[in-house]
């Protein structure tokens, strides 16, 4: 077995680490993934699953209490609203 990193693969001690179950959001037809970062209460990472990128954003606040569905929903059509609809990436 080699000690060498194999190509593609982010090594264990680097890899982000979710606490619970994720939760899908379609928000004006966009489908995003929402999880909580272990060890940073009160952070999410948001992945757009439909979006023409693997992209997305993260959002730290308060760990308690946590972010209500309603919340996400608003900080996803806020994110759309910045995106250029030319490059599908945020708006410069």
């Amino acid at each position: 077995m080699s000690s060498e990193p194999e190509p593609g693969l982010v090594p264990e001690h680097l890899r982000t680490r979710y606490q619970g179950d994720p939760v899908t959001l379609t928000v004006d037809g966009q489908e995003f993934r929402v999880r909580t970062r272990a060890g940073a209460p009160g952070t999410y990472d948001f992945d757009w699953l439909t979006g023409p990128h693997e992209y997305g954003f993260a959002l730290s606040g308060p760990a308690e209490p946590a972010m209500s569905r309603a919340e996400m929903e608003r900080h996803i059509r806020d994110f759309l609203a910045d995106i250029d609809p030319a490059t599908g990436y945020l708006a410069e």
